[in-house]
């Protein structure tokens, strides 16, 4: 995993308060009379560190709501969520003297741990999962667009299959192919039906089979999303098919493909963003938990 400049300040930055930090902790713990207390000078001190680096991660979120807010690089707003969210884990450790407390304090210690895991998990994802999406979505589009592009994907196989209208009036090859090919269609298909042309038989299966994976957006139950799957039926189709519907029949598997790379970003965008959906709630019940545990600590 390549460190670039930026993540370099924020770690060394990061590393160097958790040393000045911990070698303060580690007298005060051994040597403070009754142990380390959140009510002592000390233990507030790292309290008010801590939560005003929580507050400070949570700004980012703001950032990242206002962009025309030119108040330093997004990137760099970045590292230092991660970075200082990540260290005020340990202040807040060092507050409490690394005791669950009463019911809100284990809630808040809890609550704060699940943040700071879900945090680090976003922070691997949005790092291998771009490049991931790229080495198995060749057809990526924007995210933005993937409805709109999938309807345009069906219309267009409703299109071809219209199309073998037009192959329809040649009754001759119809007619043999008939004959010779509809007992085979019907076995490569796994269809039980009656005596049909080859047509019919493939209007059946794009009815029955395409349209449906085609219409519906991360079907991924569909035995088609199976790319596996999808070759070959239509590796059968071709072979039984006459000549005439192949060049339909490669047509309809391309659309496919590309439907199925749609679906395959579509699922892994959710998991790129799905952490959000624990994460962000539960950092502003972080705070909003702080605020009335810090205010209950000062008054009482």
């Amino acid at each position: 995993m390549r460190i670039d400049a930026t993540h370099k300040k924020w770690a060394t930055a990061s590393g160097g308060i958790f040393l000045v930090a911990s070698a303060v902790y580690v007298p005060y713990a051994l040597n403070g009379a009754g142990g380390p207390s959140g009510g002592s000078a000390i233990g507030l001190t790292y309290g008010i560190a801590g939560f005003g680096l929580m507050i400070f991660a949570t700004l980012l979120s703001l950032r990242k709501r206002f962009p025309v807010w030119r108040i330093g690089r997004a990137q760099t707003w970045m590292r230092g969520h991660l970075w200082l969210g990540l260290l005020s884990y340990p202040l807040i450790l060092f507050h409490s003297g690394f005791s669950m407390g009463g019911a809100l304090t284990s809630a808040l210690m809890w609550i704060m741990t699940i943040v700071i895991i879900t945090g680090l998990l976003g922070a691997a994802l949005q790092h291998f999962m771009p490049k991931l999406i790229t080495q198995r979505v060749p057809m990526e589009t924007i995210y933005d667009q993937i409805d709109r592009v999938q309807a345009q994907l069906l219309e267009e196989a409703d299109a071809l299959v219209k199309d073998l209208d037009e192959i329809s009036v040649r009754e001759n090859v119809l007619a043999v192919a008939a004959a010779t090919s509809t007992g085979k269609f019907r076995a490569a298909t796994g269809h039980e039906v009656l005596t049909k042309t080859p047509l019919e038989e493939l209007r059946d299966i794009y009815s029955t089979r395409v349209r449906p994976f085609l219409s519906v957006r991360g079907d991924y139950r569909n035995p088609l999303y199976i790319r596996k799957n999808a070759k070959g039926m239509f590796s059968r189709l071709r072979a039984l098919a006459p000549a005439e519907f192949h060049e339909t029949l490669d047509d309809l598997e391309n659309v496919c493909e590309e439907k199925r790379d749609l679906d395959r970003q579509s699922r892994m965008h959710r998991l790129l963003h799905g952490w959000l959906l624990v994460h962000m709630p539960l950092s502003f019940a972080l705070l909003l938990l702080g605020g009335i545990h810090a205010v209950i600590a000062l008054r009482y």
